[in-house]
């Protein structure tokens, strides 16, 4: 008995004397927001969740589980939840969290003047009351399946952001945040890096590792030469990285996971090429995905046929994917007006107005964003199949915040290649109802199907599992058919970790789930910090 109690000390005191390190991660764009109402990038959401916590969180089984709330109750047929919220959980700079804070980030949420694409989640709370510092009830105008999932969002400072002193998407806040979560904001370098440092107070225990730096290298082979030099931790590697330099990974652990994601061609359906379903089919006959996901993706991808991916109880396994079929892309064309012109190889369209020949070349622009290699190689090999049919595209790579800002934001592209990474919930109301079509929503393409809409909106109701499965995989199969998208592949997620930081567990729900429980041995540590 006395010698495991001596062990059991020994150990407890070996772990607490590993605090320290660095972690250096990287990004291919820089951040928009550290505010998480307002943020809709990649870059930014990964930096929020360290700094942010929502009132729910998925734990490593994919289980909702309280993160802000101690508990919750859900009463009224699902249309009210009452949040027990933990007590002596403090913002970073010192203040109390409490229910006041909770109540004002719903307000920003739904409110007119606030642009988030995040509202749709909120808009059909009708009432918030709060009943003390550490309890708050919302009532719902009709039962809404996702609601708890959707309070996972990242709960902001009401004392920060509640002043008439700046407008709230300029506040200096958005860019020094302040959060609950197990990381406090350090510095922000634009375009260069972002360093947080640990909350030495943070409600579940200090996280070991003393300071997270996201270094920002647009460019996924730049990355790569960095982690050859090992002067990063790790990144998300390409399928020629992951196969590359076997020897070299021999100090770093590679995982390769089904991502709960998919990368896809948009059109912008205003563009009055685009606006033909049948020209939009012509082009997903168009283009061979095996040459895609065997040329470039080396086999770690699947060929994709909507909205959810097969991990996803909503996949609809019997929708039928358009084939590789260039006789009959050239068929939808022809059918669409397109006429080949053999001298110049390339469709045009002949139409006449007041009397005078007017001749339209099918050409578009399709834009991607920098630093991706597969994203640019696929827009390749896109760009050689299309051109087999007669028709031009023109490639525009861009950079991160250019392409959101200047191109997705206010739709002004042709097509694009982009990717989404899925909440696990199938509830895609903000991508693809017709009301989420405004600047700054996630509905950039301007996707309209009222019967679409109907059904999103049913999805959000429906408690019967059975029946919601049922909603759902009409829905996959409507929008594969309205070719808004060419869904390309489900991507594998491959991310790399070098071996000095330990505890790294890959689960359901990945790996960095448990980061606040990684650490590195004291001897193996490289950077010196001050605890």
């Amino acid at each position: 008995m006395i010698f495991y109690f001596l062990f059991f000390i020994f150990i407890s005191f070996s772990i607490a004397e590993d605090y320290g390190d660095i972690f250096i991660d990287t990004l291919l764009g820089d951040a928009s927001y550290l505010n998480p109402i307002l943020a809709s990038d990649s870059a930014s959401a990964s930096i929020n969740s360290l700094i942010f916590n929502g009132l729910v969180k998925y734990d490593k089984d994919l289980n909702l589980v309280g993160d802000l709330a101690e508990r919750w109750e859900i009463r009224g047929d699902g249309k009210e939840i009452i949040f027990y919220l933990k007590k002596n959980i403090f913002w970073h700079d010192g203040k109390k969290f409490t229910s006041q804070d909770v109540k004002f980030t719903y307000e920003k949420l739904v409110s007119p003047l606030i642009k988030t694409p995040y509202s749709s989640d909120f808009m059909l709370i009708k009432k918030c009351e709060i009943i003390d510092d550490y309890t708050i009830k919302f009532l719902y105008s009709e039962p809404f399946v996702p609601a708890l999932e959707s309070w996972g969002i990242g709960i902001i400072p009401k004392h920060i952001f509640d002043t008439e002193r700046y407008d709230f998407h300029k506040h200096p806040a958005n860019r020094a945040p302040v959060g609950t979560g197990p990381y406090k904001f350090l510095k922000w370098v634009t375009d260069e890096k972002i360093e947080l440092i640990s909350n030495e107070n943070y409600f579940e225990s200090e996280p070991y590792i003393k300071k997270y730096v996201f270094r920002i290298i647009p460019d996924q082979s730049i990355q790569f030469l960095e982690l050859l030099n090992e002067s990063i931790d790790s990144m998300n590697l390409s399928a020629e990285q992951f196969f590359a330099y076997k020897e070299f990974f021999n100090n770093y652990n590679k995982f390769s996971y089904p991502s709960f994601s998919y990368t896809y061609l948009g059109f912008n359906l205003k563009h009055p090429i685009f606006k033909d379903k049948k020209v939009r089919k012509a082009i997903a006959y168009a283009i061979n995905k095996d040459e895609i996901i065997n040329g470039i993706l080396l086999g770690k991808a699947k060929k994709a046929t909507g909205p959810f991916p097969p991990q996803s109880w909503a996949y609809n396994e019997n929708v039928k994917d358009f084939e590789y079929n260039i006789k009959e892309a050239k068929k939808l064309l022809e059918e669409a007006g397109w006429i080949y012109d053999e001298k110049n190889k390339i469709l045009q369209k002949i139409t006449y107005v007041d009397g005078k020949k007017n001749v339209e070349k099918f050409k578009f622009t399709l834009i991607t964003n920098q630093g991706n290699k597969s994203r640019q190689l696929i827009a390749e090999i896109i760009q050689k199949q299309l051109k087999d049919v007669g028709i031009e595209v023109e490639i525009l790579v861009l950079e991160w915040s250019i392409f959101i800002n200047n191109y997705i934001i206010p739709r002004n592209f042709d097509a694009v290649i982009l990717g989404w990474s899925l909440s696990r919930d199938p509830d895609q109301f903000s991508i693809w109802h017709s009301s989420q079509r405004s600047p700054g929503k996630y509905n950039f393409v301007g996707y309209i199907n009222l019967e679409v809409d109907k059904l999103l909106e049913l999805g959000r109701k429906e408690f019967n599992f059975l029946k919601r499965k049922e909603i759902y995989k009409k829905i996959h199969k409507i929008i594969h058919d309205d070719v808004p998208y060419i869904f390309l592949y489900y991507p594998e997620s491959m991310p790399v970790v070098h071996k000095r930081f330990k505890n790294v567990e890959l689960t359901k729900i990945g790996i960095g789930w448990n980061f606040i429980k990684w650490y590195v041995p004291k001897e193996k540590q490289r950077y010196l910090i001050q605890r």
